[in-house]
């Protein structure tokens, strides 16, 4: 038997179980007597009945009244409505940057740090240099001999910590741009990350390849790019004979010789210096900056159809003028 119970207050209807209800569960009201849903009932037998009401009606009826909208300004659009069926884009939330970003980011902050220690580093040598030839005839400070010795130990301490810093960041960078170039042509790079980390930092094998690599990527539209490729180049294999030819001539044991490796040093240091200005000079144009970090402004060509300002008049030979003679 399928019956069922109405409540007074809220119309509810709850299924009878095994014993009839006599107050609404859900607002305590009052609930009508049982009634079959399956067995006719004639409307004169029903314990209810319906009444039709509008809503105002029914909202007077409860008490409520509806409340009127402010009348407010008339909508208007601000532009003219752009509707389609495209979604818009999920924006995608910035991701850290890892570690070999950051060290790849910072390839030329730390390049013109090697530049300004290895210049340090240099002048530290010229001075001693220069103490040496002051001290042939005359005695040299213990004040100013103990300030050349702190500033040439601690050059040369700080440069081959930060030259080998710069260097890694530098290999980081040279390849995230090979990369974008690359990507850029619809490639892939050919070369895998390990050979153009074992290129870059191993000794003796690094004074060729580095060049080659920038090569591949660097386009002949851009002159001034490979001309900063290969003058970087050209540096930086000076540099590393250079600097076997330093290690080498300090193994001699005579005093003029030890004099003469100051100088050596002091050209060593020097050349260090270019070599780090030149790699940042190129690691700026890759970004099409220049050395300072400023946007890099290409000239702007156009080719001249004619002159920029029409004469008043067209030029003529003065033979080729026949004047008007007036009539007599």
């Amino acid at each position: 038997m399928a019956a069922y119970q109405i409540c007074v207050r809220c119309g509810h209807r709850w299924p009878v179980s095994w014993q009839p209800r006599q107050w609404c569960p859900g607002c305590r009201g009052l609930l009508l007597s049982p009634d079959d849903t399956a067995a006719p009932v004639p409307p004169g037998r029903r314990n209810f009945r319906w009444v039709a009401r509008p809503p105002q009606a029914r909202s007077a009826a409860d008490g409520h009244r509806p409340r009127r909208r402010s009348a407010g300004p008339t909508p208007h659009y601000r532009e003219v409505p752009r509707w389609g069926l495209a979604d818009p884009r999920p924006v995608d939330e910035p991701a850290e940057p890892s570690r070999e970003e950051t060290l790849a980011d910072l390839a030329p902050t730390l390049l013109a740090g090697a530049a300004v220690v290895f210049g340090l580093a240099a002048v530290a040598e010229a001075v001693r240099y220069g103490l040496l030839l002051y001290n042939r005839t005359r005695l040299v400070d213990p004040l100013a001999l103990a300030a050349s010795d702190a500033l040439v130990w601690a050059t040369q301490l700080c440069g081959p910590a930060v030259a080998l810093a710069a260097g890694v960041a530098a290999t980081l960078r040279l390849i995230r741009v090979r990369r974008r170039l690359f990507a850029a042509r619809g490639l892939t790079d050919p070369r895998s990350r390990l050979s153009l980390l074992l290129g870059c930092l191993v000794p003796g094998v690094n004074l060729a390849l580095p060049g080659v690599f920038l090569t591949e990527v660097t386009g002949p539209d851009d002159p001034r790019l490979r001309r900063a490729v290969r003058t970087w180049w050209v540096l930086w294999v000076l540099g590393g004979v250079l600097f076997v030819v330093n290690v080498l001539w300090r193994q001699r044991d005579a005093l003029q010789a030890q004099a003469d490796g100051v100088l050596l040093a002091a050209v060593t240091a020097a050349l260090a210096a270019a070599v780090a200005v030149a790699a940042l000079h190129v690691v700026r144009l890759f970004d099409h900056h220049d050395l300072r970090g400023r946007p890099r402004r290409l000239p702007r060509r156009t080719v001249a159809t004619g002159p920029k300002y029409e004469p008043i008049a067209p030029i003529e030979p003065v033979g080729a003028r026949t004047d008007e003679v007036p009539a007599s």
